[in-house]
C-alpha cells in the first residue's frame, strides 16, 4: 500500500510533536507524522514531567532562539487552551573558578537585551534560604525562566496537529527510506508513505534514519537520569517560592521546584554511554550517589531518600550545539538533533523544521546549527558537552 502526502514528520518525541504541529498549521491532512514506539513512550528523550525554559544561555544565538521558543509555546497554548509554560524564575549559580564562564552568561543576555539581576551569595541565601551556598558563589537570576511541561506539552502538540488533520501512526517503525523520483518513499508499519518533504526528529535514532541517505554522525548516546525528592516539609519547595536553578560549573547540576512526583535534581550530561534499542532502565549508582551529595550539601531541605529514579537519553554532539538543517545533496530532507538541551525549544525547533520543509528556509537564524560545521564531520572529535 502506497500513501502519498506532502509532508512526512519521523519521530513524535519533543520536536517532532512539534514539527507534526507546525506542519499541521498550514498542511493539515498533508501531513504524517510516524512514531517506532507508542506514543508517550519513556524510551528517548521528552518524557517527565517538567523540562527547564530559560532566557539564560551562553552564547546570543541561543538567547534569540530562546525568546522565539517561548514565542511558539504562547501560540500553542493559546489554541490549545492548556498552559505548558510555568514561570517560577530561573537562578543560575556558579562557585569560584567555575568551569564554564559567568561572562558568557551575562554578555549574551546584555546583548540581547534581556534584563537579569547579579547576586552574591549572601543575597541568594537571603532571597532562597533553601540554599546552602559557600561566601564566593556569584549568582544571576532571570525572571522569566521556569519549565515546561513536558508530557503534557508533547501531548498538546500531538492532539492540536491531529485537530488540524494530521495522520499521527505510533507503532510504526521505519524499515526504508528511498528517494523516488524527486520524492521520498518512507516504508513504516506495512505502508509505503510517498512524501514531497521529510522532517527527521529520531533523537537517539537519528544516524539510523540518516544512514538510508549515506550519512553518519559523530553522536553520542547516553542514558541520564533524574531524582525525585519528597521533603518532609515540601512548603519552600513550591514553585511560588523557589526557581529553577542551574549549578554552573563541571560537574553540572540543576533542578525545579515542587511539581510532579516531588522536587527534581540531576546531573547534566553525567551518563553512560549507551545503545538506545537495549540501554536498561536500572539506575546508575554511580551518578546517584553525586546528584546525592550534591543535594545534601546544597538543599538540605530537599534531601532525604530518593522517592524516585527515573531514566531518560541524551543524544550529544561533539560541541553540544544543535543541528537543524537541511541535509547536503537532499533538500527536501531537514533533520534537527537537540543535544541533550532542546526541550524548551521543542515548539521553535519544530517550527522552524516546517518552514525548512516549505520554504526551504527559516526565518530564524539556524546558521550556528549547521550540518556543514567542521567538528560534525569528524570521526572522533573532542568532545565538550560543559554549556
Amino acid at each position: 500500500m502506497t500513501r502519498d502526502v506532502e509532508y512526512v514528520a519521523l519521530g513524535l518525541g519533543g520536536i517532532g510533536s512539534g514539527a507534526a504541529y507546525w506542519l499541521s498549521r498550514f498542511a493539515g491532512a498533508e501531513v504524517v507524522a510516524l512514531e517506532q514506539f507508542e506514543l508517550g513512550h519513556v524510551r528517548g528523550e521528552s518524557h517527565d514531567h517538567t523540562r527547564i525554559i530559560r532566557l539564560s544561555y551562553h552564547t546570543p544565538a541561543y538567547v534569540e532562539l530562546a525568546k522565539r521558543a517561548y514565542d511558539a509555546w504562547s501560540v500553542l497554548e493559546e489554541e490549545s487552551g492548556e498552559t505548558v509554560v510555568v514561570k517560577t524564575g530561573g537562578l543560575d549559580l556558579w562557585p569560584p573558578d567555575a568551569a564554564i564562564p559567568q561572562a558568557d552568561y551575562a554578555e549574551s543576555m546584555r546583548v540581547c537585551g534581556v534584563p537579569f539581576d547579579r547576586l552574591d551569595a549572601a543575597a541568594v541565601r537571603r532571597r532562597w534560604p533553601q540554599f546552602h551556598i559557600d561566601d564566593g558563589v556569584d549568582a544571576l537570576f532571570q525572571a522569566d525562566g521556569g519549565f515546561v511541561t513536558a508530557q503534557r506539552a508533547t501531548a498538546e502538540h500531538q492532539r492540536m496537529a491531529r485537530e488540524h488533520g494530521a495522520t499521527l501512526r505510533d507503532d510504526a517503525a521505519v524499515t526504508e527510506i528511498r528517494e523516488s523520483g524527486g520524492e521520498i518513499d518512507v516504508v513504516a508499519g506495512g505502508i509505503t508513505y510517498r512524501c514531497r518533504k521529510l522532517v527527521i526528529a529520531a533523537g537517539p535514532w537519528s544516524n539510523r534514519a540518516l544512514g538510508f541517505f549515506g550519512m553518519q554522525l559523530p553522536l553520542e548516546v547516553t542514558k541520564e537520569q533524574v531524582v525525585y525528592f519528597s521533603p518532609a516539609d515540601a512548603a519552600p519547595f513550591a514553585r511560588e517560592r523557589f526557581p529553577i536553578w542551574i549549578w554552573v560549573d563541571d560537574p553540572s547540576f540543576y533542578g525545579f521546584p515542587a511539581y510532579g512526583d516531588g522536587v527534581k535534581v540531576a546531573q547534566d550530561a553525567g551518563g553512560r554511554s549507551v545503545d538506545p534499542d537495549t540501554r536498561t532502565f536500572e539506575p546508575d549508582p554511580e551518578a546517584l550517589a553525586r546528584v546525592l551529595a550534591f543535594t545534601e550539601r546544597t538543599l538540605p531541605g530537599a534531601f532525604g531518600a530518593p522517592s524516585l529514579v527515573k531514566t531518560c537519553l541524551y543524544t550529544l554532539t561533539p560541541d553540544r550545539d544543535f543541528v537543524i538543517d537541511t541535509l547536503p545533496g537532499h533538500p527536501n530532507v531537514s533533520i534537527a538533533i537537540g543535544a541533550g538541551h532542546a526541550f524548551k525549544y521543542a515548539s521553535v525547533i519544530g517550527r522552524i523544521l516546517a518552514e525548512l520543509a516549505r520554504d526551504g528556509t527559516s526565518v530564524a537564524d539556524i546558521s550556528p546549527f549547521s550540518l556543514g560545521r567542521p567538528i560534525l564531520a569528524q570521526a572522533s572529535p573532542e568532545r565538550r558537552y560543559l554549556v
